[in-house]
């Protein structure tokens, strides 16, 4: 049994479903996309719990969800999905939507001055700021 995207009624399943152009009612929780994921021992919720949170229309657990900031869009779940969805797709298209909504996750500012001074690449830290900030 699919549970179709159709029958929930939440605004930002519907847009992450559009974005991303991805049944997510096609998922059936197999487990892969997670088994190969190098990031789920870090995150909250594994690929496949989040993508069941989307199917159920969890808004909130969906926006509290550290996952999505996680992933590192290496497409192992994607490649490793039997049904062909773009589980990175997905992770964002939420990344997407939260990021429009312009909710900084730090404040550039507060960051200290020992973390600016570790001789980090310039790409890493403007990735960084690109991903957790409204900026």
């Amino acid at each position: 049994m699919e549970i179709s995207v159709k029958k929930v009624h939440s605004d930002l399943v519907k847009k992450i479903s559009q974005i991303s152009g991805q049944n997510i009612g096609a998922c059936y929780q197999c487990g892969k996309c997670s088994a190969g994921c190098p990031s789920a021992e870090r995150m909250d919720n594994i690929p496949s719990q989040f993508i069941k949170l989307i199917q159920l229309g969890a808004e909130s657990e969906i926006k509290r969800s550290n996952t999505p900031w996680i992933c590192l869009t290496c497409f192992i779940c994607t490649v490793r999905c039997p049904k062909g969805i773009d589980i990175a797709g997905i992770m964002e298209a939420a990344r997407l939507l939260e990021a429009r909504s312009n909710v900084d996750y730090f404040e550039v500012r507060s960051l200290a001055q020992a973390l600016l001074e570790e001789n980090l690449p310039p790409i890493a830290v403007v990735s960084c700021f690109r991903k957790h900030t409204s900026i």
